[in-house]
């Protein structure tokens, strides 16, 4: 089977996540054979739940359709390196792949800051592959935090 990019998808949900005020994240989980199992997008705040990330929501909602813990054979789309939770919840399912769109120096987990892969406590090292869409992802976040600054320097740097 011929790769296919799921990116677009996930962008399409890192838009509806900023549409909702949310920071604009999102993540799509793919089984081996194409099938689109899961999609999320940022709902921190509309959840009141600091781990509502885009990959843990898409994460949890891929194991409740597969009825299982585990996603070997799955591969994460996700517009924004994950953060070292969201590693450590890639690692703890076995994702197979991750696809990653910008990189995040100040909190990213994957190829910045904690590297969770890398540690001999990770049970998992998923295949990682970043850049992809990258322009268009750094664009997203770039935008939202620009209009938040400009409605409110107070919000604005609440999210950093």
């Amino acid at each position: 089977m011929p790769f296919r990019s799921h990116m677009t998808d996930a962008l399409g949900e890192a838009r509806a996540a900023a549409a909702r005020g949310e920071v604009p994240v999102g993540a799509v989980i793919v089984s081996a054979s194409g099938e689109v199992l899961a999609r999320g997008g940022n709902r921190t705040r509309a959840l009141n739940d600091p781990t509502a990330h885009a990959e843990i929501l898409a994460i949890r909602a891929a194991c409740a359709r597969l009825g299982s813990e585990r996603l070997a054979d799955c591969d994460l789309y996700v517009t924004l390196e994950p953060c070292a939770m969201c590693a450590a919840a890639i690692a703890a399912a076995r994702l197979r792949r991750v696809f990653y769109g910008a990189a995040d120096p100040k909190s990213g987990g994957v190829a910045q800051g904690a590297r969770v892969f890398d540690r001999a406590q990770s049970h998992h090292r998923p295949e990682v592959y970043a850049g992809i869409a990258e322009t268009e992802s750094e664009a997203l976040l770039r935008d939202f935090f620009a209009a938040r600054r400009r409605l409110s320097p107070d919000a604005a740097a609440a999210d950093d």
